[in-house]
C-alpha cells in the first residue's frame, strides 16, 4: 500500500481551445474537472493500476467536498483533515499543439493546529505502507521545513518504517534532501535549483544527482521531459526514454511517472521502464487524466547504463 500526502490539493479544470487569444473571448472545444495536486495524481495513477493507495489531504469548503467526491469512485481511499479555509481551484488551458497555460491559485492558509493534524494523519496512515509520498507545493502557513520534518518523523516511527519519497521544489525540497529521504523526483529545473548550477547536458544531470545522493538521498529519479528520465541509485545510473507521442496535456505527467516508478517496485531498471511508460501514456491523455494499464506500452521503452554524457538536453521538463 502507498500513502500520498498532498498539502495543497485542489480541483484541476482543463479547457481545450483552438488558440489562446489574450483579451478576447475564447470558445472552449472541450473541458473536464479532475482531482488536483501532485500526491493526489500519484494516488489516482496507482488506483488506476489496481494498487492500494491512501491519499491524505486537507479538506475545506465546497472544493474539498467535490475533490473527495471525485476520488471516491476511482478507488482512492481518502483521509480528510478538516481545515477552515477552502481548497484551491486551478485552470489549465491546452492548445492543439500541446501548449499548456496554467493558472494556479495559492490555496488556503493553514493554522499550526491544522498542520499538526495533517502530520498526525500521515503517521497514522503510514503504519502498513510500503511508501509514503509527500508531493507538491506547501500552502501558506506551512514552514519550509515541513517535508524534512515529515521524513524525520516517519523514520523514527515504530518497528515498520515506510520508505519516503519527496516530490517538491525550492527550499522545501532542499531542506527535505538534508533529512535523507529514500527517493526524490525532481525535473531538470528543480534539480538545477537544488544544486545551484545549470544542467545543460546529461552528464551535468548525472553529476548533480550524485551530489544529491552524497547528502543522504538513496535514489534520485529525474524527469527530463522529451529526453526521458535518469535514475541514480545504489550502484547504478540509468537513462531511459520512449518514442515521442502526440502530446495532449503535460499536466500530471511527472506525477504519473512517479506512480509508475513506485508501481514498478521503486528501484532499478524495471521501475524506470514502468515510470517512462506511465509518463509517456499520461501526456497522450486529456487534462490530468491518469493512465490505465491498457494505456501503457512497456515494450517501447529503452533503458541503458551506457550514457551519452555529452548529450544536450532540450526537452520540456514534466
Amino acid at each position: 500500500m502507498i500513502v500520498t500526502l498532498t498539502p495543497n490539493p485542489g480541483l484541476d479544470r482543463t479547457v481545450e481551445i483552438e488558440r489562446l487569444r489574450r483579451g478576447e473571448v475564447n470558445r472552449a472545444l472541450g473541458g473536464r474537472v479532475d482531482p488536483g495536486g501532485k500526491g493526489v495524481n500519484v494516488s489516482r495513477a496507482l488506483a488506476a493500476g489496481g494498487i492500494a493507495t491512501v491519499a491524505v489531504l486537507p479538506s475545506g469548503g465546497p472544493e474539498g467536498a467535490q475533490l473527495s467526491a471525485l476520488l471516491a469512485p476511482i478507488g482512492v481511499q481518502v483521509v480528510q483533515v478538516p481545515i477552515a479555509g477552502s481548497l484551491r481551484s486551478n485552470i489549465t488551458v491546452v492548445e492543439p499543439d500541446g501548449t499548456t497555460t496554467k493558472l494556479n491559485e495559492s490555496g488556503p492558509e493553514l493554522s499550526t493546529d491544522e498542520v499538526r493534524a495533517i502530520e498526525r494523519a500521515v503517521v497514522g496512515a503510514a503504519g502498513n505502507a510500503a511508501w509514503v509520498v509527500g508531493a507538491g507545493s506547501l500552502p501558506r502557513g506551512v514552514d519550509a521545513g515541513f517535508y524534512a520534518e515529515l521524513v524525520s518523523v516517519l523514520r523514527d516511527t515504530g518497528d515498520h518504517r515506510a520508505r519516503v519519497c519527496i516530490d517538491g521544489s525550492g527550499l522545501p525540497l532542499a531542506r527535505a534532501v538534508d533529512a535523507g529521504p529514500d527517493l526524490i523526483k525532481p525535473n531538470t529545473e528543480e534539480l538545477a535549483e537544488l544544486v545551484g548550477r545549470p544542467l545543460r547536458r546529461l552528464g551535468d544531470v548525472v553529476d548533480a544527482a550524485a551530489d544529491v545522493r552524497k547528502r543522504g538521498v538513496d535514489t534520485v529519479l529525474v524527469s527530463l521531459g522529451a529526453d526521458g528520465a535518469l535514475l541514480a541509485g545504489p550502484g547504478e545510473v540509468l537513462h531511459g526514454w520512449a518514442p515521442p507521442v502526440r502530446v495532449r496535456s503535460t499536466v500530471g505527467a511527472g506525477d504519473a511517472m512517479l506512480a509508475g516508478f513506485l508501481a514498478g517496485g521503486g528501484r532499478g531498471r524495471s521501475a524506470l521502464v514502468a515510470a517512462l511508460a506511465y509518463g509517456t501514456a499520461a501526456v497522450g491523455l486529456p487534462g490530468s487524466a491518469m493512465p490505465r494499464p491498457s494505456d501503457l506500452d512497456l515494450d517501447v521503452v529503452v533503458v541503458t547504463d551506457e550514457l551519452d554524457l555529452d548529450r544536450a538536453l532540450g526537452g520540456t521538463p514534466t
